[in-house]
């Protein structure tokens, strides 16, 4: 129960709002609003450091892409970098079938690129937090921090179209 006559229960139609937090269960007036804000916030982002960062991990991508053993983390690397083009919207899950592979991958991605790029995280949202506008962006910056670290394992996902009992990691 939210508030008098308010309630936000699993299912429940009142004001067409379910406690999932998704646009997907949003009433349509509200889903349009949300909708053009996450537009808003994506431009903004791309244009003060999501460019930036993007290049970045594609750049690396590239690099890891050169040898056979490191292509998985050039993959993982292309993911991220369309993830920091356009974040807001997205929601990071984890894999069902992630094992020992992937928790070893990510000790040596955090070694050979996740240090560096989650310096590129924080400097850039250093830059982002001189201004007032750029706030809200610096910590939506600050939170990509733990997925730059350990990127395998991991599935970005439409916030409206996140599969049935997965794990969220992280949402924006």
């Amino acid at each position: 129960m939210v508030g008098p006559g308010i309630s936000l229960k699993r299912g429940s139609a009142r004001l067409g709002l379910r406690d999932t937090g998704t646009v997907a269960h949003i009433a349509p007036d509200e889903r349009h609003l949300t909708l053009t804000m996450r537009t808003l916030l994506n431009i903004i982002w791309l244009v003060f450091g999501g460019l930036w960062l993007a290049i970045g991990y594609f750049f690396f991508g590239l690099l890891a892409c050169i040898l056979i053993i490191t292509i998985p983390f050039g993959i993982a690397s292309f993911r991220m970098a369309a993830y920091a083009l356009w974040p807001f919207g997205k929601t990071i899950v984890a894999k069902p079938t992630a094992g020992v592979g992937s928790a070893l991958g990510n000790v040596i991605w955090f070694l050979v690129a996740g240090l560096w790029l989650a310096i590129g995280h924080l400097t850039t949202a250093a830059a982002q937090a001189i201004t007032i506008v750029g706030i809200p962006l610096a910590i939506a910056n600050i939170k990509m921090i733990p997925v730059t670290c350990v990127p395998l394992g991991k599935e970005i996902v439409d916030s409206d179209h996140v599969p049935y009992g997965s794990q969220t990691v992280y949402s924006f």
